[in-house]
């Protein structure tokens, strides 16, 4: 199902659905309103969401679907326009799955990237289970998954000065917003370790999403620069379409490499330097997402002595990349969301907040 109240942006997304073979258009509307109404008849696999709706915008539809009849809702948005951004940002913490850029008209120079992105993402999500959701804040408790095994965290007593940590390296692909904004948004001010971060997205939206995460978590967020020293309570997020490597001295860099694992920010790139660089006083963690980027690299870091931690199946939105780090025994702890925050305190003696 379409949402989007542009009539001409509403027939150029049924052109784009309509000519991929794998998709099925069984809906088409104007509204938040509309696309609730047409729900329970069309009980479609996937929904394109556009967010600037009239009436019921599509952050408050997002939240009424997920809470009513959960469906993968992939947003639809102008990646130029900050308002738009925010928006996008807070319809993925209430249960979107992705979101990828609106497409222009057939003449313009990225449209056949833009369309063919929009496509994979539908026929992609239209296979992600998802869940009833309470309201936004609530998102990930009280879930649990019967089949998941119980979590396992590893122990972990403050160790002396000497020893501490020095980085912490996080990853996150599918349903990583939200899961990041959870996990960093448990450190305090205080924290004093720089923080490393991959989320896989569109090129278009990183600066959208560092400037989003910023408003959210206590912690200053920004883009990695290239070359620029990496500092104790800063939050470092890689740049779109770029790999994010830890370099000496803690310098960070910033490549145009190939990809790895199909993907560019790689999270296994990021483990791998932060491995190579900082050695057992590294902690990387490895959270919700499709395929397997990052479980190789934070086998590496297991192996160079640090500490690791996977995301539990019962809060992971998808349970890929971190399962792929536990069959490989590269985390040394399983942990759901609400405890990774707690764990990462007690392994670099930071005191928790008031």
């Amino acid at each position: 199902m379409l949402v989007e109240d542009s009539l001409v942006v509403r027939h150029l997304l049924m052109h784009i659905v309509g000519r991929d073979p794998r998709l099925e258009l069984v809906a088409a509307v104007a509204s938040g309103e509309e696309a609730l109404q047409a729900l329970a008849t069309s009980r479609p696999d996937v929904i394109s969401m556009d967010i600037r709706l009239p009436g019921i915008d599509g952050l408050e539809t997002t939240r009424r679907i997920m809470s009513e009849q959960p469906t993968p809702i992939v947003v639809v948005a102008d990646a130029v326009e900050d308002s738009s951004l925010r928006i996008s940002m807070n319809a993925l913490r209430a249960g979107a799955l992705s979101v990828v850029e609106k497409p222009v008209a057939t003449t313009h120079a990225g449209y056949d990237a833009v369309a063919g992105e929009i496509c994979t993402q539908l026929r992609i999500m239209a296979q992600v289970p998802v869940i009833r959701r309470r309201p936004i804040g609530t998102e990930w408790a009280g879930r649990v998954t019967s089949a998941a095994p119980a979590p396992v965290a590893v122990p972990v007593a403050a160790p002396p000065p000497s020893d501490r940590p020095t980085v912490l390296a996080l990853a996150a692909s599918t349903g990583g917003p939200p899961a990041l904004a959870r996990v960093i948004g448990g450190l305090p001010e205080s924290f004093s370790l720089p923080v490393l971060v991959v989320q896989h997205m569109g090129a278009a939206f990183m600066e959208g999403f560092a400037s989003w995460l910023n408003g959210v978590v206590p912690l200053p967020v920004g883009i990695a620069r290239d070359g620029e020293r990496a500092e104790g309570g800063r939050v470092y997020v890689a740049p779109g379409d770029r790999h994010l490597e830890l370099g000496q001295n803690g310098i960070l860099r910033i490549l145009d490499s190939l990809p790895v694992g199909g993907q560019r920010p790689a999270a296994t790139v990021l483990f791998r330097s932060v491995a190579r660089q900082a050695g057992a006083r590294g902690i990387g963690v490895l959270l919700t997402g499709m395929g397997e980027d990052g479980a190789l690299g934070l086998l590496d870091m297991r192996k160079a002595g640090a500490a690791t931690i996977a995301e539990h199946e019962s809060t992971a939105v998808v349970y890929g990349m971190p399962a792929a780090a536990v069959r490989l025994a590269a985390a040394r702890s399983v942990l759901p969301l609400d405890r990774i925050a707690v764990q990462l305190l007690r392994g670099t003696g930071t005191e928790p907040a008031p």
